[in-house]
């Protein structure tokens, strides 16, 4: 019998090619991961057809800070946070791509949120969040329509205990995916901003971002904070400058690692703690020139505290008017241990302790010559640091005391 003739056979490798084609790509597109379909839609996780209606809006320029065109694929590849082993130590490269895929996406969100306003508090915490009784009272009654709340937990203490904090109440299912978070080096910052991008892609009417952490209680009542925050066209965001120890949290990464996007002279200190409009919320996750220099691991610990000085350093760069450069939360370093504020014990529980902090007054920094330093004065709305035991006597002095204005 005679071997085929070699014509026929490439003839018949070319009529067969069109399909192996379309079979490779049907099957990729049926088999690639859906973070949909596994296991439910996270909080601020957009849906492709909802990305893909995502409409490009105006960006700071170029020189001030660089975002980049992000695709529905590029969404579709991310991974689920919770699936990393959070036991291992933080990468020495913090430029997570996954969140910058993220970040990308939550920059081009529409900076206006219209007539109807809410809300975000977003939770920064390394387990739960032993006050959320007092946070019930305080959301008690509240529409829906005003707020909405967002969890950053840190999924380090759930690996070792494997046993996952229980969120309750107005908290339940408000939990985002989280990543490890670690003092002295870039994840705080990235954990606060991964919060900011799920609540921008989860509500076009969040328009004031709050940052919590799990020893903060309010101050006044809902309403009170309601009407002095939703409809601020500023950022409450602590900015001081030439404060002790500088130059030292500048030099952290290396002598000039900073430069040339951050000169020391436009070094700022400030609280982890704040109150970020819509508009700066989608500055600071588009944000790529100044993040560049931050990401970098330091290489002296006692002078790294990130969370403390990316916020005030890039806001007062990029928009110095377009923030009241003081904190509304209460904090009190008189009794500073170990890098921590004062924690308030529940025997110190009481309404003069809560009457003082309501009628402290914020330290007001300075954002730069020629810029205006006098304020109306404001009053803080938050305070910590406050102790798990400090629940029971806060809660019943809550409605008397803490909430009536």
């Amino acid at each position: 019998m005679s071997s085929p003739s070699p014509v026929p056979l490439l003839f018949a490798l070319l009529l067969c090619f069109p399909l192996a084609v379309v079979f490779t790509v049907t099957t990729t597109t049926t088999t690639s991961s859906d973070p949909d379909v596994a296991g439910g839609t996270p909080i601020g996780y957009p849906l492709r057809q909802e990305l893909a209606a995502i409409t490009e809006t105006t960006m700071p320029s170029a020189s001030q800070t660089t975002t980049a065109e992000v695709s529905v694929d590029e969404i579709s590849s991310l991974v689920d946070y919770n699936s990393e082993d959070p036991t291992l130590p933080p990468p020495a490269n913090y430029n997570d791509e996954d969140d910058n895929v993220l970040f990308r996406a939550a920059s081009r969100v529409k900076p206006r949120p219209g007539n109807s306003r809410k809300l975000a508090f977003m939770f920064l915490t390394t387990a739960g969040l032993p006050l959320a009784p007092l946070w019930e009272v305080f959301f008690n009654y509240t529409p829906k329509s005003l707020y909405n709340i967002y969890i950053h937990a840190d999924p380090t203490k759930t690996m070792k205990t494997k046993i996952p904090p229980r969120f309750t109440g107005v908290f339940e299912g408000r939990e985002i995916l989280s990543k490890p978070t670690q003092r002295h080096t870039p994840t705080l910052i990235s954990a606060a901003r991964r919060l900011l991008s799920r609540a921008l892609l989860d509500d076009p009417a969040n328009a004031m971002f709050i940052l919590l952490s799990p020893s903060c209680i309010p101050l006044r009542s809902f309403n009170f904070t309601y009407a002095t925050l939703a409809w601020s066209k500023r950022s409450f965001v602590e900015v001081l400058r030439n404060e002790l120890g500088t130059h030292g949290r500048w030099a952290a990464r290396g002598e000039e690692a900073m430069l040339p996007e951050v000169r020391l002279e436009e070094f700022r200190i400030g609280s982890q703690f704040w109150a970020m409009t819509r508009r700066h919320a989608r500055l600071v996750v588009g944000d790529t020139r100044v993040w560049s220099k931050f990401v970098l691991p330091c290489l002296r610990i006692d002078t790294c505290y990130p969370e403390e000085n990316y916020f005030p350093t890039l806001l007062s760069m990029m928009d110095p008017r377009g923030i009241v450069p003081a904190t509304l939360t209460h904090v009190d370093w008189r009794g500073m241990h170990n890098g921590h504020p004062r924690t308030y014990s529940a025997a110190e529980v009481g309404p003069e302790l809560l009457i003082r902090l309501r009628t402290d007054r914020p330290r007001y920094g300075d954002v730069g010559k020629g810029q205006r330093r006098h304020y109306n004065p404001h009053q803080f709305l938050f305070a910590r640091k406050f102790a798990a035991a400090a629940l029971g006597p806060l809660m019943r002095i809550a409605n008397e005391v803490l909430f009536k204005d």
